[in-house]
């Protein structure tokens, strides 16, 4: 269940095959939710972690007129609430956006581990600290990038995020965000989604429908986003 963790951990240092089999053998519990639902509520205490293994869910935050911002986007081989280890409470909810397969680490069973590997630690807190460098990223797309930009952004993001997982083919991949969803992670109308996602269209650069993305041009979507990639940390260097 957790081959998904050791492929993208691997995609950044090397594991011992003892460290792959500590990692496979954590103590998990299988959760499933469906689209739409509520997978953690805002301010609950958490007593575990939970990775992502199929699926999108996105970290969300609700505002007093009833409006949402998502403030992450998991995808398979993502967890949702590592920093809870630490936290405690988390302070945004998550739900589900597509139906997804879930499994529940026990913090005390991650603390077991990382207090006796200090190499897996470091592996975990990668994790943490590249969850951060995405939030700092989208903070800059959101004040200083256009629309346009901001959604090839996301886009060029997804893509990176997906491959190392094998959940890429020729420039395609899954995608379960409806237009609402993608206003709710932009900070835009859905209006202005639809527009965006046109214009993207009409350069031939990006295609949308039936729950899957294209990338047409990655290139030209790059440029357009003015993606660099190294703030996701995916190639091997020692941890």
């Amino acid at each position: 269940m957790l081959d998904v963790l050791v492929q993208k951990f691997e995609r950044r240092d090397d594991l011992s095959p003892a460290q792959r089999r500590a990692i496979l053998r954590l103590p998990v519990e299988r959760l499933q939710a469906s689209a739409g639902e509520t997978i953690v509520r805002e301010e609950r205490r958490q007593t575990s972690s939970l990775l992502l293994l199929s699926g999108y869910a996105g970290r969300v935050a609700f505002v007093g007129d009833g409006g949402r911002q998502f403030t992450q986007i998991g995808l398979p081989g993502d967890f949702l609430d590592l920093h809870s280890l630490v936290m405690k409470r988390m302070e945004n909810g998550v739900m589900a956006i597509s139906d997804c397969e879930l499994a529940a680490i026990p913090h005390s069973a991650l603390r077991r581990l990382t207090a006796r590997d200090p190499h897996l630690a470091r592996m975990f807190w990668l994790e943490t600290v590249v969850d951060a460098a995405i939030h700092r990223v989208w903070l800059v797309g959101m004040g200083r990038q256009d629309a346009q930009a901001r959604m090839a952004h996301l886009f060029c993001e997804i893509f990176t995020r997906l491959e190392p997982v094998g959940r890429t083919a020729e420039g395609s991949f899954d995608f379960p965000l409806n237009q609402n969803d993608l206003a709710d992670v932009l900070g835009l109308s859905s209006v202005h989604v639809n527009r965006t996602l046109m214009a993207l269209r009409a350069a031939d650069l990006l295609d949308v429908r039936d729950g899957r993305a294209v990338i047409k041009d990655w290139d030209g979507l790059s440029r357009v986003a003015e993606f660099d990639p190294q703030y996701l940390r995916l190639w091997k260097e020692a941890v």
